[in-house]
C-alpha cells in the first residue's frame, strides 16, 4: 500500500528486527519508559514466529529505505486481536502517517474476521491515546495492564 510518493507499508519479517527494535527503543526512551527483550518486548526477537505463525501480522512503514513507522495484530482469539506496536518516528507525526497506519491495521483486523480491537497503552503517550479516541477506541477497565503499559482501550469492528 502506497501511503505518499515514498511512503509505504509492508509486511515485517526477522531481518527488520534491529530497525524496528532500534525505533521503538528510541521513542520509548524519549519518554522515559525502557524495553526488556527477556520478558515484555520478547516478541521482537522472531517476528515471523510471534506474529505472522501466530494468526497475527506485523507491519512496517518505510520512507524509501528508511523504517519510520511500525504497527501489529496479535491473535487473542477468533473474533478479538490486539494491535500493538504503534510506534511512530518524530518526524513524521502530525502529518497524518499514524492515523494511515492505524486504519490499515484495522482494515486488516477486519479483513482477517476480528470483530474488536484490544490494545495497551502508556498512560504518558498522550499523543497515541488521542490517536486511538479519535479512531473509536474506548478505555475498559476490566482488563489487566501490563510492562509499561497502564491504559487498556477497546473498539469494535464490522465484520
Amino acid at each position: 500500500m502506497t501511503i505518499h510518493e515514498t511512503l509505504y507499508i509492508r509486511r515485517a519479517d526477522n531481518a527488520d528486527r534491529q530497525q524496528i527494535w532500534d525505533l521503538i527503543f528510541a521513542i520509548l526512551s524519549s519518554y522515559g519508559l525502557t524495553m526488556d527483550a527477556e520478558t515484555i518486548d520478547h516478541d521482537l526477537t522472531d517476528i515471523e514466529a510471534n506474529y505472522w505463525r501466530q494468526k497475527g501480522a506485523f507491519w512496517v512503514l518505510m520512507d524509501e529505505e528508511e523504517l519510520i513507522g511500525t504497527v501489529a495484530l496479535h491473535y487473542v482469539s477468533e473474533t478479538v486481536c490486539e494491535l500493538g506496536r504503534m510506534y511512530l518516528a518524530p518526524g513524521y507525526r502530525g502529518r497524518g502517517w499514524g492515523r494511515r497506519l492505524l486504519h490499515y491495521a484495522l482494515q486488516q483486523a477486519e479483513l482477517r474476521g476480528f470483530t474488536e480491537v484490544v490494545l495497551k497503552t502508556a498512560s504518558v503517550l498522550k499523543e497515541a491515546q488521542s490517536l486511538y479516541r479519535r479512531a473509536g477506541f474506548v478505555p475498559i477497565a476490566d482488563q489487566e495492564p501490563g510492562g509499561n503499559c497502564d491504559v487498556v482501550m477497546t473498539r469494535k469492528i464490522r465484520c
